[in-house]
């Protein structure tokens, strides 16, 4: 994710290209760039001595719509202070630049989805998958629980579970969730959802079911999150603790993966039972949609 060309590199291939008074703030950047994304415009053109309009040019000739967005990147870049460019990095490890287009996003997000779906494969143990698909089959009630982005995977684990006949539920308010879950008992499976294991709203419904006596199961990036002390069972997908927009966007691959194996691990449990109830899921709502024309 971190291989794109960086601002400077940019600044010195598209160099040729500047007017002469564009090539002096080029140099000017170029020579201190720790100095130079500290600097407002007016800062810039003084030292350069050209006009504001040329610094303007000078950031549109390189892809920027103005100077704000190529002073963010600068700083994004690690060339300036970092404490900045921490402050500025709202996109955590997925790089994603103001100059970038919208074309050359469907590779790069298929790149990033393929490696965490690697991650996943290396960190996911099949003792505690098999654990786990043992459980959900043998259970009375499965209690899923999930926030912002987990609750995507955490509600597709419902719809699956379910059109497989098992007995589930899930809240949508997370208040709601810790209180089903004070209410499960021994022979019940609460299943919790979180990327980074140690979201409060989630790990306290963990709580709760773990303990009412249910049997619990983890689902997160981290080896040892706040979330496995409650859990019977983890799966970690791998990966690092992400900031709010870095990876954080794309935990939802490797947790649907992960619904995915335990939805086929469910099958093959006992195929018979369960394409059986799939058959009789699908013909009831075989008449929803539109006859072919």
């Amino acid at each position: 994710m971190g291989n794109q060309i960086k601002l400077l590199d940019r600044i010195r291939s598209s160099y040729a290209a500047l007017r002469p008074s564009e090539q002096k703030v080029a140099d000017y950047i170029l020579s201190d760039p720790d100095r130079s994304a500290k600097c407002t415009i007016s800062e810039i053109a003084d030292a350069v001595q050209v006009s504001q309009p040329t610094v303007i040019r000078f950031v549109q000739a390189l892809g920027f719509d103005g100077y704000r967005n190529f002073r963010y990147c600068l700083l994004r870049d690690g060339q300036a202070d970092k404490k900045s460019a921490s402050y500025f990095d709202h996109m955590g490890n997925f790089d994603l630049k103001p100059w970038d287009q919208l074309k050359d996003l469907p590779l790069r997000e298929v790149r990033a989805a393929n490696g965490l779906l690697e991650q996943t494969l290396k960190c996911l143990s099949q003792q505690e998958l098999s654990k786990a698909v043992h459980l959900l089959t043998t259970s009375r009630l499965i209690d899923i629980y999930g926030v912002e982005n987990s609750f995507t995977p955490a509600n597709d684990l419902l719809t699956k579970l379910t059109y497989l006949g098992l007995g589930c539920r899930m809240h949508t308010d997370a208040y709601l969730q810790q209180i089903a879950a004070a209410h499960l008992q021994p022979g019940d499976v609460a299943v919790a959802f979180s990327h980074s294991g140690s979201s409060i709203d989630t790990v306290k419904a963990m709580r709760q079911a773990k303990k009412a006596g249910a049997a619990t199961i983890a689902i997160t990036s981290r080896k040892t999150p706040v979330l496995a002390k409650y859990a019977d069972v983890c799966l970690c997908t791998g990966g690092e603790q992400s900031t709010i927009y870095g990876s954080a966007i794309f935990s939802r691959v490797p947790d649907l993966a992960v619904v995915d194996l335990l939805y086929m691990g469910v099958i093959l449990s006992d195929y018979e039972r369960f394409s059986r109830n799939l058959d009789k899921s699908g013909a009831v709502i075989s008449d929803r949609g539109y006859p072919e024309e």
